[in-house]
């Protein structure tokens, strides 16, 4: 019995060291697991990466992803469209990805003959753009065109024939509207205008098809253009042909002739 209790002690010792072991083994394979699956963690974020700057590059390459078909649609006759779509080109040389609807839009709108437009992507190789062409009325001092609403613009060498139209900067709407008012009352006669001048103090002048040129200061100007309608009549039964009208009395016009040999006349 003596002998029994003295080995007790042995037995419950190598017990201890057997689990002290197995613990260590157990935990050794726990950080190979882990380590395991941090590098198959760390090898998939690498392929993820990789993967995105490839699909990255294909998607922005102009060889693999071209704009082939740029589309213009709408009712247009001056807009140069084979000039457009290579100025679109020149600008926008990437994919059709990498294509930038937005300055496309700037550079298309930005065209002289152009008055608005629409731009968008259609899948997998058009760019479409509407174009609203602008409307010229009249020609502002010599060298622009005038749109319906007063906006100037460059006639990029397209002859037109249409009313002239001087005056100072800034006054492109007033000498518009002006006209429209005239070419409206004139509208009841057989007489149209041909040129309008407002000078830097608006004071207006006007110089008809027919030739006649008037006066007609700076106010009042529909009322007087009244006027000399009201009496052209009589003017044109003169033998002499009338050269010019200043309306720029409160009462009555003044008259020139063309007729080397006679005196400006009041009626």
């Amino acid at each position: 019995m003596a002998t029994a209790a003295r080995n007790t002690p042995s037995v419950s010792g190598e017990s201890a060291s057997a689990s002290k072991t197995a613990s260590s083994r157990a935990e050794k394979r726990n950080k190979r697991t882990m380590w395991a699956g941090i590098a198959f963690l760390l090898f998939v974020i690498a392929g993820l990466v990789v993967g995105a700057i490839k699909a990255n590059q294909y998607l922005h390459d102009e060889q693999q992803m071209p704009v082939q078909v740029i589309d213009f649609s709408g009712e247009y006759q001056h807009i140069d469209i084979t000039k457009l779509e290579r100025l679109i080109r020149k600008a926008q040389p990437g994919s059709f990805f990498a294509l930038d609807v937005n300055d496309v839009f700037e550079l298309v709108e930005s065209q002289p003959w152009v008055y608005r437009a629409s731009v968008r992507k259609k899948w997998p190789n058009t760019l479409k753009i509407y174009l609203v062409e602008q409307q010229a009325v009249a020609k502002w001092n010599e060298d622009l065109l005038l749109n319906p609403y007063g906006d100037t613009f460059n006639d990029e060498g397209v002859e037109m024939e249409l009313p002239r139209l001087y005056g100072p900067g800034g006054s492109e709407k007033t000498a518009l509207e002006g006209f429209n008012s005239m070419h409206a009352l004139m509208a009841t006669t057989n007489m149209a205008i041909d040129e309008l001048s407002l000078s830097e103090r608006f004071a207006w002048q006007v110089q008809l098809e027919n030739g006649i040129r008037l006066n007609l200061g700076r106010q009042d100007f529909i009322d007087r253009l009244q006027r000399f309608i009201d009496v052209y009549p009589l003017l044109a039964q003169q033998e002499k042909a009338v050269r010019y009208v200043d309306l720029r009395y409160d009462t009555g016009v003044a008259v020139g002739w063309n007729d080397d040999n006679a005196t400006n006349k009041e009626s």
